[in-house]
C-alpha cells in the first residue's frame, strides 16, 4: 500500500491557494501532517479521501489515480473529519451498523459483532442503545473514531485527531492507532 502525490495545487474560488505544488509518497505507518489553522491540512486530507477535487495534480493508491478510481479506492479508506456528523436519530450502535453496510460488511452478523468490537475498543459499549445526540463531545469524538476503523479500512485519516476527547481516551485512541500502524495501515494524522 502506498499514497503518491505528485505536483498537487488546490485554489479556491475566492483564491486561496490551500495546497501548493505538493509531491510526496506515503507508505504504511503513521505520518502527521503539522501545522497552523488554515495551512491546507484539512484541504489536503479531504482530496486524499476523495471528497475534494484537486485544481491540479494527483493523487494515486496503489498505483490507481483517485479521482479515477473513487469508488474503489474508498473501500480501502477510513476518515474522521474535523467536524464529525452522525445521524441524531439513531442509536450508537445503529449508526455504527449502517457506516459497516456502507462499508461493504454485507453479513449482518459479523457486522453487528464488529460493531460491538469497535464500541468497546473505543470505550462506548455500555452506551450502545443510546442515541448519538445525545452522547457526550468526547464520547461523539470516539464514535467517529469507531465508524472511521470499520471495515478494515488500508488507510486511515483523521483530522484532528484529538479534539475533545480527555487525556485517557487520547491515550486510548494513540494506542489504537499505534496498534493499526503495525498492521501494514497508512494512518494520516493532522495536528
Amino acid at each position: 500500500m502506498k499514497i503518491e502525490i505528485r505536483d498537487l495545487n488546490m485554489v479556491y474560488k475566492n483564491g486561496n491557494h490551500a495546497v501548493k505544488d505538493i509531491n510526496l509518497d506515503i507508505t504504511p505507518g503513521m505520518f502527521g501532517l503539522l501545522g497552523p489553522n488554515g495551512a491546507g491540512k484539512s484541504s489536503l486530507m479531504k482530496i486524499l479521501v476523495a471528497l475534494m477535487k484537486p485544481s491540479s495534480g494527483v493523487v494515486m493508491i496503489d498505483g490507481l489515480d483517485i479521482q479515477k478510481h473513487r469508488k474503489k479506492l474508498r473501500s480501502y479508506l477510513g476518515y474522521l473529519p474535523q467536524d464529525f456528523r452522525f445521524f441524531t436519530r439513531l442509536k450508537t450502535w445503529e449508526f455504527l451498523d449502517y457506516a459497516g453496510s456502507l462499508a461493504g460488511l454485507r453479513n449482518r452478523k459479523k457486522r453487528m459483532e464488529t460493531v460491538d468490537e469497535l464500541l468497546d475498543k473505543v470505550g462506548l459499549l455500555e452506551a450502545r442503545d443510546r442515541k448519538a445526540n445525545k452522547l457526550s463531545g468526547g464520547m461523539k469524538r470516539r464514535l467517529g473514531i469507531a465508524q472511521a476503523l470499520i471495515g478494515d479500512p488500508k488507510i486511515i485519516v483523521v483530522d484532528e485527531h484529538t479534539t475533545g476527547l480527555d487525556p485517557d481516551e487520547r491515550i486510548r485512541f494513540r494506542n489504537i492507532l499505534s496498534d493499526l500502524s503495525q498492521k501494514d495501515v497508512i494512518i494520516v494524522l493532522s495536528t
